[in-house]
């Protein structure tokens, strides 16, 4: 699995925005696209994809995200990524999502989709 991968989500806990900045600029090509259930659509470039990052970082402070799966298949790497931190009862919670990561020829993220949870069994 690329690095640029586990860089990008662990800059999802970093509460300093230049520290964060730097991590998601060196995890992204310039020209990436992300979006998941809870973007406003898809989000182009390490700027607009850093601010949404950012938001989360201000609205879930102590949350992490963290790789805790993943596999590859031709050029597409799917990431299982764990996100914690404390509930607003208190106790510590974990929410899991999916994530179909397609890298470029440096090892940068070119494309990203996620999914909440894990899929609906069918």
């Amino acid at each position: 699995m690329t690095t640029a991968i586990h860089t990008f989500f662990s800059a999802w806990a970093m509460s300093d925005d230049t520290e964060r900045g730097a991590a998601i600029h060196a995890a992204l090509a310039e020209d990436a696209r992300y979006a998941d259930p809870r973007s406003s659509g898809v989000l182009t470039g390490p700027d607009e994809i850093g601010a949404y990052v950012a938001a989360f970082s201000a609205n879930a402070p102590g949350w992490s995200a963290r790789v805790v799966a993943s596999s590859a298949t031709a050029d597409m790497v799917r990431a299982t990524v764990a996100f914690g931190g404390t509930g607003p009862d208190g106790s510590d919670m974990v929410q899991h999502g999916q994530y179909f990561v397609r890298v470029d020829d440096a090892g940068r993220i070119d494309e990203m989709v996620g999914f909440a949870g894990m899929g609906a069994p069918e």
